[in-house]
Formats: structure tokens, sequence, C-alpha cells
């Protein structure tokens, strides 16, 4: 019996049973705690992983709920946006990186919005683990391939429950704004 095919057998169907156990709490703290990693570079390490999770399920189940983060951090941006119309270099640079924002791709929007100004990162953190909840009480959200996530990841999501993500996308646009207009810094 092969040890690394045990070993990639076992971390699917454990990854797999914390999403079905824990539902809509997982889905929080996967979304909330995923714009760290890719503000690291880590998110690349999971690549295996959902190759794995789609070559053992058909889907991984993972990446909707990881790809709520990226949606929060677009609603947050929007918030600072809103909220310092006046301040035009800003708005300039958020209207900049919000397309590929909402295309999935956070990078511009993290390290040129949400994480200079602190406390609009971790409301953008929060506006994603609204999404990921809400992927997560859903259950079963997956997608058939990697590479994208936001809108770009809709046509990828398997067995038709793409309605289910676009949901959970709308959740952590609205999370991220709601708690960043309210509580992030002006």
């Amino acid at each position: 019996l092969p040890v690394a095919g045990v070993i990639s057998s076992s971390l699917v169907g454990s990854i797999n049973w914390v999403l079905d156990i824990g539902g809509a709490f997982s889905g929080f703290m996967l979304g909330a705690f995923f714009l760290p990693l890719v503000m690291f570079g880590l998110h690349q390490v999971l690549t295996p992983i959902h190759i794995e999770m789609i070559n053992t399920t058909g889907q991984t189940n993972l990446l909707p709920i990881l790809a709520m983060a990226g949606a929060g951090q677009v609603g947050a941006a929007i918030a600072v946006m809103v909220r310092t119309r006046e301040n035009k270099q800003l708005t300039n640079m958020i209207k900049g990186a919000l397309p590929v924002g909402i295309l999935g791709i956070g990078e511009p929007l993290i390290y040129a919005v949400t994480l200079p100004l602190g406390k609009t990162f971790i409301t953008a953190c929060i506006g994603g683990g609204i999404g990921g909840a809400v992927i997560g009480f859903f259950g079963s959200v997956g997608a058939t391939a990697i590479g994208p996530s936001g809108v770009a990841l809709i046509p990828l999501i398997a067995n038709n429950m793409w309605l289910q993500y676009v949901i959970g996308l709308i959740a952590a646009y609205i999370g991220g704004f709601v708690v960043t207009y309210f509580f992030g810094r002006s």
C-alpha cells in the first residue's frame, strides 16, 4: 500500500469531514483566515490538495469557500471608496484594482488598499468569513477545476450549484461592505 496514497486520501477525507460537520462555522473560519495566506503567497500550498480532492471526489469543496475571502475584500474596498470619495488617489487605486478583484485576483486590493489601512484588512477577512459561512451552510458547493476564483469561478462550479456559489459571493460582498463601512477605518 503506497504511503503517499494513504496520506492524500486521509487528507481529502479529513477536509471533507471538517466541511461536512462544521458547516457554516468551518466555512466562516476558512473564509476569514484565507486572506493572510494569500498575502504571504501560502495559498499556493493548497493547489495539490485541491487537485487531489478533484481526483478523489470529482470536485474541490474547499476552493469555493476560500474564494469568498477575495469577495469580502471587494466589498470592503467598495466601502472604503464610498467613505473616502474625496481622496481621489485612493479611489482611483480602488477603481483600478476592483475589476481584477471581482475576477478573483486579490493581491492588488490587499497591497494597495486593505492591508495599508490595517483595520480594513480585518473587516475584509470578516466579509470573507461571512461568504464562507454561507457556502459552508449550503454544503457540497464544489469546483471541478482550480485556477480562478471570484466571478470567474462560476462556470466551474459542480453539480449545477452555481446559484449557491453566487449567493455566497453576494453575501461576502455585502458582508465586507457593511462591516467595513461601519467598523473600518475612515
